[in-house]
């Protein structure tokens, strides 16, 4: 199993943002997160990603501590952000960095760029943070797809993106090898259909509805 969460719980202010949540996500399963703003989801990731601790209740990614064992979780989660951090590190840069830390070969980033239409050669000196929106999300995605993590975490993965790079997305998408996991949280459920085979749905801090599609 690659995430069991059990019956998590979490507040903030006085405000319960988790209410004993309980999932777990196999390998290959494709799962759109659906809910309104405060249902909860970005909680719930950030949790899985060890930004948060959760008040009660067991979480693990593949049996490790999210956050006792964040370096290891992380080693197979990849997460693409909606609002690509200010990182101020020229494209060459922040490539050779994951290429170190992720012991990746930074010609496969430039690889997947590529397929986006993303000429890494072309931009390699400018800083990450004065790329247009656009840009950015290629270049995360292109990071996070090679990677070859265990599971994909996506959050509005195709806001700054155009019609082209959308199509682009979702055809690299559909080559990604079937053990593999990924998790969208979306509000565009007509987008994402063809690629996903679970749907949850959460409000008020509450799993609501939990079903294969």
């Amino acid at each position: 199993m690659l995430v069991d969460a059990q019956h998590i719980n979490k507040t903030f202010l006085g405000s319960k943002v988790l209410d004993a949540v309980t999932l777990q996500i196999d390998s290959g399963d494709r799962i759109a997160l659906m809910g309104s703003n405060g249902a909860g989801k970005t909680t719930l990731v950030r949790a899985l990603l060890g930004f948060y601790h959760i008040d009660s209740g067991d979480l693990s990614v593949l049996g490790h501590d999210p956050v006792k064992e964040r370096v290891e979780v992380l080693k197979h989660i990849s997460f693409i952000p909606q609002l690509p951090p200010p990182v101020r590190l020229s494209i060459e840069e922040l490539i050779n960095f994951i290429g170190k830390t992720s012991d990746l070969d930074p010609r496969q980033i430039i690889k997947e760029a590529a397929k986006m239409d993303l000429d890494i050669a072309e931009h390699k000196s400018k800083p990450f943070y004065k790329l247009s929106g656009g840009m950015k999300q290629k270049l995360l995605i292109a990071i996070a797809l090679s990677r070859q993590s265990d599971l994909l975490i996506f959050d509005e993965p195709t806001a700054n993106l155009d019609p082209k790079g959308r199509e682009q997305f979702y055809q690299l998408l559909s080559l990604i090898p079937e053990e593999r996991s990924t998790l969208f949280i979306t509000h565009r459920l007509d987008e994402i259909k063809a690629l996903t085979n679970r749907m949850i749905y959460m409000d008020l801090g509450k799993v609501v509805e939990d079903e294969k599609i």
